[in-house]
């Protein structure tokens, strides 16, 4: 990471194309739908709030989804009247698509939305893009649902939300506390990466955009916000509701069978610690044997079921062999994805094939212990050959975390550096009603500016 100490700048990462002065450096879209009552004084409360505590240019956009009502020309009276504010029409409905087509679009480094009835407490809209514009974060979300967050809502809502974001912990493993809280910032050249990925339209694009950058392994930043209820939301919650959860199952079967094209969004912007060559510390040692251990444990466990059922049927030796067999393919797949990060499909063949070869190793072991316990006593108890077992597979086990790291996943780090070096984005082209543009790799120096020293029409 780098940073600029002159006077009057603003900390930039090395990857972020920010803007000249006069050029906004926050963009925070209002999408709404007949919203003809509500959008005047929020739009004119938010500009307030904006003029007064954010030092930097700004831009207000309003982003109508094919409102029926007057709100397209309440939208227009406001642009024409408050020179930071622009508005911008869709003709089809879905906050998802509103955002995507304005970021998409917009020449602001930093990127937020907020939902119209500002439930949320503006004072947390400096903090939200703050680890934005200096480079620390990725993307930034309100929480409702953190300690020190002050919400007033409905049991009913309350439930909903907690509901919701306790099945997204337990189906895609998320992190994030609050993926519903309509008060979320990204910086515009990880949205120019992350947003063709998204596919949802409606009001899962939030949780979709969440979860992808998270197993990408970007950072999302959690701001605590105070928030109220809007007790005239026309949102409808059941239907919301379930085409959550169809996104739910649509984004966790794309993750489970690798369609997911996440390895374009691996630490591009700026410098991880992570990728530093540390003497005396192999790179991502610690976390593959904590990795390896873990998938280690539920294998044997798995193991030892299968033995114990087999021997039911079969001999030591017959119900050894085939409850290795079984076990060791699962156990490659898993260290596969969770121990060593290799992703897709590419190379899985091989990777078992592999596997198998170090099945045979453990088979070795494990066998030849059970042939030596055979020797020294004729009916030897099942408690001792588990005994055995165990013995033996501890020893397979070391001799199979380091086979893994050294020949069936061995370390990529020249590859790693190669496209480090020279990085290459995906091309793949925009959807419909998305802007494609070419984004520069230097850093300008973003100015202090008012938003009252410019005009920020004049940029548009």
């Amino acid at each position: 990471m780098r940073t600029d100490s002159s006077p009057g700048t603003l900390p930039a990462r090395e990857h972020l194309p920010a803007a000249p002065a006069g050029t906004p450096v926050l963009d925070v879209v209002i999408p709404v739908y007949n919203e003809e009552k509500d959008l005047q004084p929020c739009v004119r409360r938010l500009h307030e709030h904006l003029d007064r505590t954010f030092p930097y240019a700004f831009r207000i956009t309003i982003a109508d989804n094919a409102s029926t009502d007057t709100t397209p020309q309440v939208a227009r009276q406001l642009a024409a009247q408050i020179p930071e504010v622009t508005t911008f029409r869709l003709e089809q409905k879905g906050r998802g698509r509103a955002l995507r087509a304005v970021w998409s679009a917009s020449d602001a480094p930093v990127l937020a939305y907020m939902d119209v009835d500002l439930s949320t407490d503006l004072n947390a809209l400096l903090p939200l893009v703050a680890p934005l514009i200096s480079g620390h974060s990725d993307l930034a979300i309100g929480s409702r649902l953190t300690r020190s967050s002050r919400v007033v809502r409905g049991p009913k809502r309350e439930f909903i939300s907690r509901a919701y974001n306790l099945i997204l912990r337990g189906s895609l493993q998320a992190r994030f506390s609050d993926a519903q809280c309509g008060f979320k910032a990204i910086r515009r050249d990880v949205a120019q990466i992350l947003l063709p990925l998204v596919e949802d339209t409606g009001w899962f694009f939030d949780t979709e955009m969440l979860v992808l950058a998270e197993r990408a392994g970007l950072r999302i930043h959690e701001v605590p916000v105070d928030w109220v209820d809007d007790p005239d939301s026309t949102v409808h919650i059941v239907k919301t509701a379930t085409d959550d959860l169809k996104g739910v199952w649509r984004v966790g079967r794309a993750l489970a069978t690798g369609s997911l094209s996440l390895d374009r969004l691996a630490r591009p912007f700026g410098d991880d610690p992570r990728d530093r060559d540390i003497e005396d510390v192999p790179k991502g040692l610690a976390r593959q044997l904590v990795g390896f251990c873990v998938v280690g444990a539920l294998s044997t466990l798995f193991y030892l079921l299968l033995y114990s059922g087999f021997r039911v049927f079969t001999g030591s030796q017959t119900a050894n062999a085939l409850a290795l067999l079984v076990s060791a393919v699962a156990n490659t797949a898993a260290n596969r994805r969770l121990t060593f990060g290799v992703r897709g499909r590419g190379g899985a063949v091989r990777h078992q094939a592999q596997g198998l070869v170090v099945f045979g190793i453990g088979l070795a072991l494990t066998s030849g212990s059970l042939a030596a316990l055979n020797a020294a006593t004729s009916e030897p108890a099942h408690s001792t050959e588990l005994a055995v077992l165990v013995a033996a597979n501890l020893a397979a086990t070391v001799l199979r975390f380091l086979l893994f790291r050294a020949w069936v996943f061995p370390d990529r780090r020249e590859d790693d550096s190669a496209r480090a070096a020279s990085p290459s984005y995906d091309t793949t082209p925009f959807r419909a009603g998305e802007v494609a543009d070419s984004w520069r790799d230097a850093t300008v120096q973003l100015l202090p500016v008012r938003p009252h020293d410019t005009d920020a029409r004049d940029s548009r």
